[in-house]
């Protein structure tokens, strides 16, 4: 794992939740990178940004070098291999609390997480652990999808609730806020799910921890430029898992633990 780039990180802190950080993982986002980075700082000027980049043969990782050289508050956290989402976002975490952040925030490279909407589920975590932005509760919405797509993630979301109990709409929703005391809680560096199983995981693992986690409507956009990290694999291997907590919940739970 590579070192983490930039000037010292600005010491601001966002009303009740105190000082946030960012974590955006990047591969092959070279032209999205710069726009996300500074709706995030133009919205939300308290909050610092930590960019990691997984090798971007693209050029990404240098772009945030650019970015981080000219604002205190971007950092980047090079890494030597693209070794997916989850292994990302569990880097840029233990990076933020180790460098003394009290909330961190999952949010896509892409665009398509509004940075605008940020201060909405910021406000909300002053009285959360987890905050989910999410498209399946009233008020959310998703555009320029096409309907199976929405349909895949309506019925996904709902077998995840079914299969594991969990009273969340969003499960597989990336854009989120996490206070670091409850990431520690939840156990977040043993989990080795990615894509949207990743965010399943940690939804799960702090219901079963007993944290608040509260959902917050948000508008979901479609990338405008470079190319989907999705894919039939990253589908499998959510409902994969799911399946498998589902059951392993059912034949050995009595309590409630805070790792699947």
């Amino acid at each position: 794992m590579g070192a983490a780039a930039g000037t010292d990180a600005g010491l601001d802190e966002f009303p009740g939740v105190g000082r946030v950080l960012t974590v955006v993982p990047t591969y092959n986002e070279a032209d999205n990178l710069a726009g996300v980075v500074g709706r995030v700082r133009g919205t939300v000027p308290s909050v610092d940004v930590l960019v990691v980049d997984d090798n971007s043969p693209d050029g990404t990782g240098a772009l945030a070098d650019r970015l981080a050289a000219t604002d205190r508050h971007v950092r980047v956290l090079h890494r030597a291999d693209k070794d997916g989402l989850g292994a990302a976002y569990v880097a840029g975490f233990g990076w933020g609390r180790d460098h003394g952040y009290d909330a961190v925030v999952e949010m896509d490279a892409d665009g398509s997480h509004a940075p605008e909407q940020l201060p909405r589920l910021l406000a909300a975590a002053a009285d959360a652990d987890v905050v989910i932005g999410s498209r399946w509760v009233p008020g959310g919405r998703v555009v320029d999808w096409p309907w199976r797509r929405q349909v895949l993630s309506r019925v996904g979301n709902l077998y995840t609730r079914v299969a594991l109990g969990m009273p969340v709409s969003d499960a597989t929703g990336g854009f989120r806020v996490y206070r670091v005391a409850a990431l520690e809680k939840m156990d977040f560096e043993s989990v080795s799910s990615q894509g949207y199983s990743f965010q399943v995981e940690l939804s799960w693992r702090a219901h079963r921890a007993g944290l608040r986690t509260v959902e917050v409507p948000i508008t979901f956009a479609e990338r405008e430029r470079g190319a989907s990290k999705m894919s039939p694999t990253i589908v499998g291997e959510a409902l994969w898992r799911v399946t498998v907590w589902g059951v392993r919940g059912r034949l050995l739970d009595g309590g409630r633990s805070g790792r699947p």
